[in-house]
């Protein structure tokens, strides 16, 4: 009977040996993305809950939980999981403890993707069926042997470490319901359990013959529809190749409804008071607990994909600065929120997770009605930002924190340069 812990051990090792160049490159754009969305969500929480900054149990925590905050981290649309604030709070965290390479922060963030998405895949769509919040669960389990791989752990070191991690994956979904902003505490504790798991893993205590798939573990656990091998079959694809990054600051369900009715906004000059009705035609699990237009707060907002659309054809945009709480009180935006119904489509059910797409259409007062779809958002791997769209995100996210332009273009620079240092990244941050 196969051990699914040490084939997915023996083949991450593999893995890590030769990184390709373009996948190293890859790492690089995940830092830079996830500094800006860190230095912005930090700002955020300065200004709504200072209070948390303070209380904060650990660097980790803090870090996770404001890179996911305003809902710009990265994520994968198979595994459904967000990725960078867990994982890279992780790996950082690490790296200030010790005397490390820029080659071990990045192969760090690469394995540690590669684990969460694995693992994540392994288990979704019944994880999320069941109510499990996958950034939580398979997010503990990317910081810890992110950290692993940036520490250069033994195997007996990486078992013992994944068996911790597991242990502690946590993480409901019930969490980001009705007006709660409580979803990116599943992040941060997961960046901070990670940690914790990697520092109990080095000390490579006696654990599990098969942590993974045990009677009572992982898989068993975890799900309803088990897919081991995404565990043990390896391919020579890196999973953080297939990772999204954001534009909207809105959950990735709503992103191509929002895509498709900036769309139609800019292509017929759609005002408001044209509109009788819309409805959006989405994948079954882009529908519920992303279907509401009773909008209680921002956190309520930004899973909505009525809302999304309705800020999307009266802004044109839905980024981080759109939700506020003058756009949660406006009358056009509120007005077309009730006027969105978000139905399943069953062919776009099929096609998921492979494509997460929606369609949108519009229906007039006059009986005219305007249509558009999108299959891949804007930062899908089949529709990626380029580099000056990635530095542009981060220049808008980290002068909204405080930094200025010269700043900036320091922390590009630095992170671009082949033997960066992140002690001096942090200190370029600390400027702020």
């Amino acid at each position: 009977m196969t051990n699914i812990t040490e084939t997915f051990i023996g083949g991450l090792l593999k893995k890590s040996q030769e990184i390709p160049y373009d996948v190293i490159r890859q790492a690089r754009k995940v830092l830079l993305d996830y500094t800006g969305v860190l230095v912005g969500g930090k700002k955020y929480l300065e200004e709504k809950h200072p209070e948390l900054i303070k209380l904060a149990p650990s660097e980790a925590f803090l870090n996770g939980f404001a890179a996911h905050v305003l809902e710009l981290d990265d994520g994968h649309r198979h595994g459904m999981i967000h990725l960078g604030a867990s994982i890279v709070s992780g790996v950082l965290d690490a790296a200030k403890k010790e005397e490390l390479k820029s080659e071990d922060v990045l192969r760090g963030i690469v394995m540690g993707y590669e684990v969460a998405v694995c693992c994540a895949r392994a288990i979704q769509p019944g994880h999320k069926e069941r109510g499990y919040h996958v950034s939580g669960t398979c997010g503990t389990i990317g910081s810890a042997m992110g950290i692993a791989f940036t520490c250069g752990y033994s195997k007996e070191q990486m078992k013992s470490t994944l068996a911790c991690a597991v242990s502690s994956a946590a993480g409901v979904l019930e969490i980001q319901e009705q007006a709660s902003e409580m979803k990116p505490f599943n992040v941060g504790r997961a960046a901070m359990a990670g940690v914790v798991a990697a520092q109990v893993g080095k000390l490579a205590m006696s654990g599990p013959d098969d942590i993974l798939g045990g009677k009572r573990g992982f898989l068993a656990a975890l799900t309803d529809t088990p897919k081991p091998f995404f565990l043990t079959d390896s391919s020579d694809d890196y999973a953080i190749m297939g990772i999204y990054q954001k534009v909207h600051a809105a959950c990735r369900h709503c992103h191509p409804a929002i895509d498709a009715s900036i769309d139609i906004r800019n292509n017929h000059n759609l005002k408001p008071e044209q509109i009788d009705h819309i409805e959006v035609r989405t994948y079954k699990l882009a529908v519920g607990s992303h279907d509401h237009t009773d909008i209680m707060g921002i956190s309520s907002a930004k899973l909505s994909t009525p809302f999304a659309v309705a800020l999307g054809i009266v802004r044109g945009s839905a980024g981080y600065a759109d939700y506020n709480e003058s756009n949660l009180e406006d009358n056009n935006i509120n007005l077309i929120t009730r006027r969105v119904r978000v139905i399943e489509d069953e062919n776009l059910t099929a096609q998921s997770p492979e494509v997460r797409g929606a369609e949108v259409i519009i229906f007039l007062k006059d009986g005219n009605v305007y249509e558009a779809s999108c299959l891949y958002p804007k930062g899908e791997p089949e529709h990626p930002l380029t580099q000056k769209e990635l530095e542009g995100k981060f220049r808008g996210l980290a002068m909204y924190g405080g930094m200025t332009k010269a700043e900036c273009d320091e922390v590009i620079k630095e992170i671009g340069n082949k033997d960066f240092s992140i002690n001096e990244i942090r200190n370029l941050l600390c400027k702020k």
